[in-house]
C-alpha cells in the first residue's frame, strides 16, 4: 500500500504546485490588464457630437439610413464607452473543431478608438489561456498565455497587427452603433439595396469592410477582404466576417446579443468565435 500513498502525495503535491501557479498567474495578469485598462482611458478624447440627430443620415445610402434610423432614436446620446461581458466557445484549431469554452470582459472606448480584451479560455480543468486582445493608442495587442504565465507565439507585424485589431473595433461596432454614425468618421459608399462599405481611419490605421443588412434593416454580418491571420507560422491575409444576431433593445438601442466570428478560406468558412453578451453597460 506504500506506492499508493506515495502516489497521492505526489498527486496532491503537483495539484497544490498547480494552483500555486495558476494564483500568482491570475493576479500577474490583473495587473497587466489594469495596465491596459489605464492606457487606454489616457488616450480618450473629446466627442465630436453629443448626440445623433436623424438629419445626418438623411444623405446616406437607403440601407444605411434605415438601419440608424431601427436601431437609433432621435436624439439618442452618443456613446463614449462601454464594457462587455461575454461567454461562448472559442476554437482552437486552425484545421478542425476544438471548441472550449471561454468567458471575457471587453472595454470598448469610441474616441479615440480602442477597446481591451481580457479573455479565459478553459483548455482543461484547472489549465486556461490567457488572453489580451486589444487596439490601444493606434496599437494592436495579441497576448495569449498559459494560466498568464507561459506566452504562445505570436508572429504578426506591429504594423498588421494593429490595422487588424483596429479592423476588430470597427465590424463590433453594432454593439455601439453611434460610432458608425458619419459624425464619428466614418464615410459609407452605396453597394446594393441591402450593403454598402463602411470605412474609418484612426492615424496612420485604416479599414474598410463590407456591412450586409436584413430586411429588418439590422446588420446581419460585416466583411474585411484582407486582414492579418497566422496559419502555422505564417503570417497570411484573408476575408474574415462576422455575422451579429439576437438584437434586443439596451438604453434605447437595438444591438445584436449574440455573434460569430469566422475566416473565409478558399475551402470554405470556418467560425472560430461564438458568443453572447450577458452584461452591456454604457457611457455617453
Amino acid at each position: 500500500m506504500t506506492w499508493i500513498v506515495w502516489a497521492l502525495l505526489a498527486l496532491l503535491a503537483v495539484t497544490a504546485i498547480l494552483a500555486g501557479l495558476a494564483a500568482y498567474g491570475a493576479a500577474r495578469w490583473a495587473g497587466k490588464t489594469r495596465g491596459l485598462l489605464a492606457r487606454l482611458e489616457s488616450t480618450r478624447l473629446p466627442s465630436t457630437a453629443s448626440h445623433y440627430s436623424a438629419q445626418e443620415v438623411a444623405h446616406l445610402p437607403a440601407p444605411v439610413a434605415r438601419y440608424f434610423r431601427t436601431v437609433l432614436k432621435d436624439g439618442q446620446p452618443i456613446i463614449s464607452a462601454v464594457s462587455v461581458e461575454h461567454t461562448g466557445s472559442f476554437n482552437l484549431s486552425a484545421t478542425g473543431e476544438q471548441w472550449k469554452p471561454f468567458r471575457s470582459v471587453q472595454r470598448v472606448i469610441t474616441r479615440r478608438p480602442g477597446f481591451v480584451w481580457d479573455a479565459r479560455i478553459a483548455m482543461a480543468p484547472g489549465v486556461g489561456v490567457y488572453v489580451h486582445d486589444a487596439y490601444v493608442g493606434g496599437e494592436g495587442i495579441l497576448a495569449p498565455a498559459i494560466l498568464g504565465l507561459l506566452p504562445l507565439a505570436g508572429g504578426v507585424g506591429a504594423h498588421d497587427l494593429a490595422r487588424a485589431e483596429f479592423m476588430r473595433f470597427f465590424a463590433e461596432a453594432a454593439w455601439y452603433p453611434t460610432a458608425l454614425l458619419p459624425s464619428q468618421g466614418v464615410c459609407w459608399q452605396a453597394v446594393d439595396a441591402q450593403s454598402a462599405i463602411a470605412t474609418l481611419v484612426d492615424g496612420a490605421v485604416s479599414a474598410s469592410m463590407l456591412v450586409s443588412f436584413n430586411q429588418a434593416g439590422l446588420i446581419e454580418s460585416v466583411r474585411i477582404e484582407a486582414r492579418a491571420a497566422v496559419v502555422g507560422k505564417t503570417v497570411v491575409f484573408m476575408p474574415w466576417e462576422g455575422r451579429w444576431f439576437n438584437y434586443q433593445r439596451h438604453n434605447d438601442m437595438l444591438v445584436p446579443l449574440s455573434g460569430e466570428a469566422a475566416w473565409l478560406h478558399a475551402d470554405g468558412r470556418r467560425p472560430y468565435w461564438r458568443g453572447s453578451i450577458t452584461t452591456l453597460a454604457y457611457e455617453f
